[in-house]
């Protein structure tokens, strides 16, 4: 049998302890806030020694305010998929614009490059799926040069595959509470 994992009290919320299973409510866990970037939860309790550490699968949820790129523009070496649940987003895949609004489904193949940002006159929630089994480590993917995705502020200057590099203009994030409206009801 697998074990449920602990769910361990933090100043920014709960987080799942261990790799057993669990069950635990977005409004109750450690969020990331990203100036310029929205706030995420990703439910795996980074910065936490112990924390779950998916290993197949990573999913987190993002809320981007208008013209807010979830990430910069890249390519992983495994599928990712969003799904808009609330609000309107502009995807930028393979160099072409697509607007998205609510239940939208965007899928990227292995090697596609892409980036979602934040559209419409509020914010928006997207759910993010990405698999883990070729897309950490050094040969990841790479943050590729694409200028629709630079004239939205979502592009780097030249191919890198240093996150340092490729954020540098960001503020690093840090961890808090969840905060009310930041999930719709």
């Amino acid at each position: 049998m697998v074990p449920e994992s602990q769910l361990v009290s933090t100043e920014h919320g709960l987080v799942p302890k261990g790799q057993g299973w669990f069950v635990l409510n977005a409004r109750e866990t450690q969020w990331w806030e990203r100036e310029g970037r929205g706030v995420l939860c990703e439910f795996e309790g980074a910065g936490f020694e112990g924390a779950a550490d998916f290993l197949q699968l990573g999913i987190n949820l993002t809320v981007l305010s208008p013209g807010e790129p979830m990430a910069m523009y890249h390519r992983e070496n495994d599928q990712e998929d969003f799904l808009v649940l609330a609000g309107e987003a502009l995807a930028i895949v393979e160099g072409e614009e697509r607007p998205l609004r609510q239940w939208d489904f965007v899928h990227c193949p292995s090697g596609t490059s892409h980036v979602i940002i934040g559209a419409g006159e509020a914010p928006c929630l997207v759910l993010a799926v990405g698999a883990r089994d070729r897309s950490t480590g050094p040969d990841w993917g790479a943050y590729t040069v694409d200028e629709t995705a630079q004239r939205h502020g979502a592009g780097v200057e030249r191919e890198t595959t240093d996150a340092d590099e490729a954020y540098a203009r960001f503020p690093r994030g840090e961890l808090t509470r969840y905060r009310e409206g930041w999930l719709p009801e």
